[in-house]
């Protein structure tokens, strides 16, 4: 349940089109639906403008299938992130039309033309291809979430021409999501030739003293260039809904 769903609904009432019956069906599972081991949250699209995603990490792929087939009785746009392979395999086999992004391990349904609401063009830019994955994440968000999504990839700081050669697309985003391990140096170098928001993603990706992420988290929690936001290790969905909010604004 959307806010123009909701706003069809009760139109519908007031036209004597719809039964107050008939609305309160409707209405039944606001603000949740019990599956018994899931409370689906059909109310969070009204709260936060998006509905409810799915994380599929230490779910099994009957109970995914289980809160798809919910959410999808609603209409409901539905985003599963961090789907692996096989576990996506069998869910598309339990549920029909899902859509599996392997880069990005997501599952994206649909239930008519996603309406773009974003504002302006959100840049997604990857230090290295060893960050495309958590990119990626941030991709399928955001292009989910409304907006029209772009890629900058490969154009970490060892080689800081590739990136000043891309220096108008940098400019014309309004939203930059920058992905990087290692060090995690690309987000400032980002934000320190740009005045627009920048999102920081550190992710897992580096050698022994990277600490699976830690040294770019800190890296970027740190970062001269002010102004720059920082995300969690590997959250690119994080990334990508919080530049999505912004991209509305």
């Amino acid at each position: 349940m959307d806010v123009e769903r909701l706003q069809r609904l009760l139109e519908g009432v007031r036209q004597r089109k719809t039964s107050v019956a008939q609305a309160l069906e409707q209405l039944r599972d606001l603000p949740y639906e019990d599956l018994g081991f899931a409370k689906i949250d059909h109310h969070r699209a009204l709260r936060r403008g998006f509905p409810e995603v799915v994380l599929g990490q230490g779910k099994s792929a009957k109970d995914i299938s289980a809160i798809v087939k919910a959410m999808r009785r609603r209409r409901t746009n539905v985003l599963v992130t961090r789907v692996a392979p096989e576990k996506a395999a069998a869910v598309k086999r339990a549920v029909g039309g899902l859509t599996y992004h392997t880069a990005a391990q997501a599952l994206t349904w649909t239930g008519g033309p996603i309406r773009t609401i974003g504002k302006g063009t959100v840049l997604v830019v990857c230090a290295g291809t060893s960050d495309i994955a958590v990119g990626e994440e941030a991709v399928v968000t955001a292009t989910m979430m409304g907006n029209k999504v772009e890629r900058l990839y490969d154009v970490g700081v060892a080689g800081i021409h590739r990136l000043l050669e891309n220096r108008a697309r940098l400019d014309g985003a309004a939203v930059l999501i920058v992905v990087a391990g290692m060090e995690g140096a690309l987000p400032s170098v980002v934000a320190g030739l740009i005045a627009k928001p920048v999102i920081a993603v550190p992710t897992s990706v580096g050698y022994g003293a990277s600490f699976n992420g830690l040294a770019a988290l800190l890296g970027m929690l740190n970062s001269c260039a002010a102004g720059v936001t920082v995300v969690n290790i590997d959250n690119g969905f994080g990334a990508g809904f919080a530049a999505s909010l912004i991209n509305r604004l």
